[in-house]
């Protein structure tokens, strides 16, 4: 994984509003194109290019239907932001929950650990790793976090695919079918970090998990959380359902879906973000 930073994007383009002209006439003349009017027609272009472009890229950074899905550039950069972004735009040292958290409570985690990248035969579940061969694995990056009060721990990671738009959204609408993310012999394994709090975070220590398979990036993100103390959980439950209202499971009451989901979705959101970036950069 590169870990060198990215170049900067450069000064913005900034355009001054056109000068004042006077329109005030005593008789008809002749129309001339004057300097002015050529400029607030070009501010008018470049403003409508803009408008539309940041329209796709916040739709398709707020995962709306529609948005950027067919956008070949956007999904290329995805694509290759496994190794293009240094590790900590992928896996941030700190990360921010606003309103992550059991109704609607700030989180913050701090990373404990980045795993050296991999491949997704020793990485994953042996299930979960043949539920997604149909997409290919490129690559495989995991970290791992705790919370502001050092209760909790949990493995956030991304399998970057081989596959295309099609065969993504052809994975992601069969997930939902199946209900394969809320499987629990398809739980993600924990990333445990030796001399830290998350030495003890293994397979029986996982409580809730949350897997989400993009269809506008080859990429799978997944998280799941665990008790920092290292204690077992018999029955781990899938994010939501630790989530629903009136939910009374360990990993419900101690906002251990929250962790999961919350943190999977703040990576996500960093990872589209920095590739609508790229795009736009390369424009």
């Amino acid at each position: 994984m590169d870990l060198s930073p990215r170049p900067g994007a450069g000064r913005p383009l900034v355009f001054e509003p056109p000068a004042a002209f006077d329109d005030h006439t005593t008789r008809l003349r002749p129309v001339r194109r004057s300097r002015a009017r050529i400029v607030a027609a070009a501010c008018c272009v470049v403003l409508g290019v803009g408008l539309i472009t940041g329209a796709v890229t916040g739709s398709w950074l707020t995962g709306e239907s529609g948005a950027a899905a067919g956008d070949a550039s956007v999904f290329a950069a995805a694509a290759d932001a496994w190794h293009s972004e240094p590790v900590d735009t992928l896996f941030p040292r700190t990360v921010e929950g606003e309103g992550a958290g059991p109704g609607g409570a700030d989180r913050r985690w701090t990373r404990i650990a980045v795993a050296p990248d991999s491949g997704c035969a020793t990485g994953l579940d042996p299930l979960l790793h043949k539920a997604l061969e149909t997409a290919g694995c490129r690559r495989l990056v995991r970290a791992t976090y705790t919370d502001a009060t050092h209760s909790y721990v949990t493995t956030v990671g991304m399998v970057f695919t081989e596959a295309d738009a099609e065969a993504m959204s052809a994975l992601r609408t069969r997930f939902a079918k199946e209900g394969l993310a809320a499987r629990p012999d398809l739980l993600p394994r924990a990333y445990p970090v030796k001399g830290t709090i998350a030495a003890d975070f293994g397979d029986r220590q996982r409580a809730s998990w949350s897997v989400s398979v993009l269809s506008d990036a080859p990429v799978v993100v997944f998280a799941v959380s665990g008790f920092a103390d290292g204690r077992p959980v018999p029955a781990p439950e899938p994010a939501a359902k630790a989530m629903a209202e009136g939910a009374t499971s360990p990993a419900a009451q101690s906002g251990l879906g929250h962790e999961a989901r919350g943190l999977a979705d703040r990576i996500e959101r960093g990872l589209r973000k920095k590739a609508a970036e790229a795009t736009e950069d390369a424009s």
